[in-house]
């Protein structure tokens, strides 16, 4: 069996369906001799090997068990024979998940637990008695229809929580191909309902067959990449899996994956809805005659459904009953849907009276909007009124910051924006801007830039003023302005608040934007929106909107770095360490690399540094304080930080050679990005007028800012002070710095050298 089965791995000619059905037959004539050697002759009697689970559905991958019974008509020696089946499996190796019963015994079990109801109905003859068999598959299938209502309540409830627990297969960036909502598992379960009940339209089921080849075919390659059986298509995985798939890039197979996902899953929400429905009976649902909302739109049975009087040629007929299904929280009834997507209205350009309120009331209503909006989606109908949205469709992002495929994360941002509407003038053009902010990224280029020309165009035709329409591409062009600023460079530094406040400049705008980031911010992950960045950005945003209202820009101390009280301690003369309440402070004699000795001796103990800032006074003494978070502690062994921080400025610590040893042995494991981060320096002379800012974007890793710190060290730059970002496997460090001489950095051969030292230290 081994090297049979090896041949057949190493095949690569056969992928999916095909190969899963070439193992099961080779697994087949495998067990049937070994029947055969098990009996002592040829044609066993009273005894049938049965292929249950996905093997009885010839869907054996090559990381699946191998489910089979043993079933008798009270043989003897069975225990024996059982042994001599069983055994041979074993000792190759493979997993195997085997029972030995009778025929009632299975049928009794069955008919107690919902596993193995569900694998019996796929019960497939292997060898021996056939007539076993039958016996098997026939009950089981009855037994089924008879008990369908009980059971499928519990897979209606099994299906939602395995949804609540393994997310999406079609905007996860690393998706669980089988249990992930609109994965393999959802198929099955489909299939399983059907057995009592059509549950599937008719013209759904050839659409399901080829999204769920698209899903195996991925399944079945990264098992045999990997040797694994796994079912999680990790990002580092996804370029291998899309090589032997034949896809020209990892993005291709995964938009492939997410386009047949979404499909399964919305097909199978619309089945469990009806399936649902049905359980229920028809006392239990809504009472009385159907509720008119809107000509031709009523509300029957709890979902929004079209009448045979709706206009069907009025081109806002799509969003009005979509607008009427999201307000209810519920959806557009399928049959009215699809009688939509065979005659649709045409959409006139620009858009006719009403269309955009429609457009923007249809996102104000939240959540509820994205389920509706990704159904009309899924018909094609969003777009047809956004044409732009084609490329957007389920496109993954580049790295693990994004939880969700670009349109995806279009509509969540939608949702968070539509709370937060209460900061600007304009809701209209707030809801407008965070459904599009994006809509480059299905586009060649840099996506701010090119998401600004597609703005134009759409919000063009949407019927905006050519003021406004240029308003809508400036704050696609800076979206990403405030984040940016407020995590990357000092909002003390007059030079800031003029630069932002240059970009922006009207408090509408700012407004605007500051609800855009934040929306776009917790769309994007869990990570991607802490209370620090949004206190930073909180911040940036009230003193630009004074410097638009006439304040000065130096007018800004109230949290001036040092305080009276930093400066009192300065003055003392003595070396002072503070570590505690998630900051550590340092005060100590001035001499070159203080900074990156805190840096380092921070990244000892696990501590990321979120911010920090310098000073030296003209009495040779220094000072520096960081911010700082413990990912992985409740409480920080701060008296062991300080002792490890007095050993290192007093040079009795090899803190290169520690840090080294700790990246090695204890470096995090950081979610990757679609591709190696590729280390970039970048300088700014603009922003700020008494310092330079090198920006460093790197991977992120243990020591990453003590080894960039050092670099500058030994340049002899003084740091003035630092803000520090990690995304997902990213960090972006800004550093305001000061040649010996106390002035910016200018000269061209300095700022080479820098580069160079940071991208080396970088590299070692």
């Amino acid at each position: 069996m081994v090297p049979e089965r090896e041949l057949l791995l190493a095949d690569d000619t056969v992928t999916g369906a095909a190969w899963c059905r070439a193992h099961s037959d080779l697994v087949d004539a495998w067990l049937t001799e070994l029947l055969k050697n098990a009996c002592d002759y040829a044609e066993p009697r009273g005894l049938a090997l049965v292929a249950i689970g996905g093997y009885g559905r010839s869907e054996l991958c090559p990381g699946s068990d191998i489910d089979v019974m043993l079933v008798h008509d009270r043989v003897a020696d069975l225990r024996a024979v059982a042994d001599r089946i069983w055994y041979p499996v074993w000792d190759q190796g493979l997993k195997l998940g085997q029972s030995v019963s009778t025929v009632k015994e299975a049928l009794s079990l069955a008919d107690e637990d919902l596993d193995t109801a569900t694998a019996l109905l796929s019960a497939r003859h292997v060898a021996g008695d056939a007539s076993l068999s039958a016996q098997i598959a026939v009950g089981a299938g009855a037994q089924w229809e008879r008990r369908s209502k009980r059971w499928l309540a519990q897979l209606a409830g099994r299906t939602e929580e395995r949804h609540a627990r393994f997310g999406e297969v079609a905007f996860r960036l690393e998706p669980d191909l089988k249990e992930g909502r609109g994965g393999l598992r959802d198929v099955h379960a489909l299939g399983w309902a059907g057995a009592s009940h059509r549950v599937l339209l008719e013209h759904d089921s050839e659409a399901i067959a080829k999204a769920y080849a698209v899903i195996l075919d991925a399944r079945v390659e990264l098992q045999r990449l990997t040797g694994r059986p796994n079912n999680v298509l990790a990002l580092q995985e996804q370029p291998a899996v899309a090589q032997a798939l034949g896809d020209p890039d990892a993005d291709t197979m995964m938009g492939r994956i997410a386009e047949s996902a979404r499909l399964i899953a919305w097909t199978s929400d619309d089945a469990w809805r009806r399936i649902r429905s049905n359980l229920r009976g028809k006392v239990s649902r809504v009472a009385g005659r159907p509720q008119l909302l809107d000509k031709g739109i009523v509300l029957k049975d709890g979902e929004v459904e079209l009448t045979d009087d709706a206009p069907w040629s009025d081109p806002l007929l799509p969003l009005k009953v979509a607008l009427a299904a999201a307000r209810r929280d519920t959806v557009i009834e399928r049959h009215s849907l699809e009688r939509l997507v065979s005659d649709p209205p045409p959409v006139p350009e620009p858009w006719p009276a009403g269309m955009l309120n429609l457009f923007v009331d249809l996102l104000l209503t939240g959540p509820p909007a994205i389920r509706v909006i990704e159904a009309l989606d899924q018909r094609g109908l969003w777009v047809r009124m956004l044409p732009e949205w084609r490329p957007v469709q389920a496109r993954p992002q580049h790295n693990a910051y994004h939880l969700f495929t670009v349109d995806r994360h279009l509509l969540e941002a939608a949702a968070q924006a539509s709370r937060l509407t209460g900061r600007v003038n304009r809701v209209d053009m707030l809801m407008v801007v965070a459904v599009l902010h994006d809509i480059g990224k299905g586009y060649p280029g840099d996506h701010s830039t090119v998401g600004a020309d597609l703005i134009k165009q759409v919000t063009a035709r949407m019927g905006y003023s050519p003021e406004e329409v240029e308003s809508f591409a400036q704050m696609v062009r800076y979206h990403l302005l405030l984040p940016d600023v407020a995590t990357r460079r000092d909002l003390d530094d007059p030079g800031t608040l003029r630069t932002v406040a240059g970009i922006v400049q009207t408090s509408e705008r700012l407004h605007q934007l500051w609800a855009l980031t934040e929306a776009d911010s917790l769309a994007t992950g869990p990570s991607a929106w802490s209370p620090w960045k949004s206190s930073l950005v909180a911040e940036l945003v009230s003193r630009v909107d004074q410097v638009l209202k006439g304040a000065a820009p130096d007018s800004f101390s109230s949290d001036a770095f040092p305080t009276a009280e930093q400066l009192g301690k300065l003055g003392r003369d003595a070396e002072i360490i503070e570590a505690g309440d998630a900051s550590v402070t340092v005060y100590t004699g001035d001499r070159p690399g203080t900074f990156s000795r805190v840096a380092g001796v921070l990244a000892l103990h696990g501590l990321d540094v979120l911010g920090a800032n310098a000073y030296s006074d003209d009495d040779n003494r220094a000072l520096a304080h960081f911010q700082v978070a413990d990912p992985r502690r409740d409480v920080t062994p701060w008296e062991k930080v300080q002792k490890d921080l007095k050993l290192a400025l007093g040079g009795g610590l090899a803190l290169q050679a520690r840090v080294a040893e700790r990246a090695k042995t204890y470096g995090r494991l950081k979610p990757m990005t679609r591709s190696p981060v590729a280390a970039s320096v970048r300088f700014d002379n603009a922003t700020s007028q008494s310092a330079t800012v090198v920006e460093v974007h790197a991977a992120d890793g243990v020591g990453v800012l003590y080894r960039i710190t050092r670099a500058m060290a030994d340049l002899d730059l003084d740091i003035r002070s630092a803000k520090v970002q990690t995304m997902g496997g990213k960090v972006v460090d800004s550093f305001y710095v000061r040649g010996r001489d106390g002035h910016k950095i200018t000269d061209t051969y300095t700022l080479n050298e820098i580069e160079r030292a940071v991208l080396h230290s970088l590299e070692s």
